[in-house]
């Protein structure tokens, strides 16, 4: 098995042409006709990841944040890409065409959820819909807050809206760009990683209910079912999903 088939059949399961003007997904590192015999999936393409790749014997690296995004005008040690070509990984990077895919991150998130009827919502972001919109069993803001919470494992932030939850729409990431999409199309509840200050204000002017999950919270889990597809495609080829660390911890006061 080589890197160029493995990028090749991910472009099947996620156009990289799909990706947003901004963004740089595909194969960023490394040769493509190299022999690969384990495939190593992370969020990120970080100093660890990239060692708990190489622990696991991974010839290749596949993540959803690219570790080339910006232009670079020097690669020195102590960056990440300088440690990654010296390692001799290959590193293909699926962002926004996985957040967009069929199958894809904001559609693991609505199966998650148990959304039902679930649409794409258009937008100028990129050729193909991104966030997703859809309907559950009537609960208040703060029971759809608990049911993500409790889904994603982690702690939530809640802008809570007036009306009963009954339509929601959600993109994983740094997704407010869509919120206003969102209202329009009948949302009660907007669900993305992360929201400023002043969106959070906008939100509750809205009277809608706005929940903020955590970038890492809302983007890890879905790794694991492209980890699921190459994984079907190619039998014989050893994957491993990394048990990458987060770095933030949520501390409470004493007694809270």
């Amino acid at each position: 098995m080589l890197v160029k088939d493995i990028a090749a059949f991910i472009n099947t399961v996620a156009p990289y042409d799909t990706q947003c003007s901004w963004d740089n997904s595909g194969m960023l590192v490394g040769d493509p006709e190299k022999e690969v015999t384990c495939v190593a999936f992370a969020l990120d393409l970080t100093k660890r990841t990239l060692a708990m790749a190489k622990e696991a014997g991974a010839e290749l690296l596949v993540t959803h944040h690219p570790v080339i995004f910006h232009e670079k005008k020097n690669l020195l040690a102590g960056d990440p890409v300088y440690a990654l070509c010296q390692s001799g990984l290959a590193a293909i990077s699926v962002h926004t065409p996985w957040d967009c895919a069929k199958g894809g991150v904001n559609d693991v998130l609505c199966g998650l959820l148990g959304l039902q009827n679930v649409r794409g919502i258009p937008s100028d972001e990129g050729p193909v819909p991104m966030a997703r919109i859809g309907e559950i069993a009537p609960c208040s803001p703060e029971a759809f807050a608990k049911k993500v919470a409790a889904v994603l494992g982690t702690t939530v932030q809640l802008v809570p809206g007036k009306d009963e939850v009954r339509t929601v729409a959600l993109c994983g990431g740094s997704a407010m760009d869509f919120f206003f999409d969102a209202v329009a199309l009948g949302a009660d509840a907007y669900l993305t990683g992360e929201a400023k200050h002043h969106e959070k204000l906008m939100a509750a002017d809205c009277e809608k209910t706005l929940v903020v999950g955590g970038h890492f919270a809302t983007e890890f889990p879905p790794m694991a079912a492209l980890q699921q597809k190459v994984q079907a495609a190619f039998p014989t080829l050893r994957t491993v999903l990394l048990d990458q660390p987060y770095p933030v911890r949520f501390i409470a006061a004493e007694g809270e």
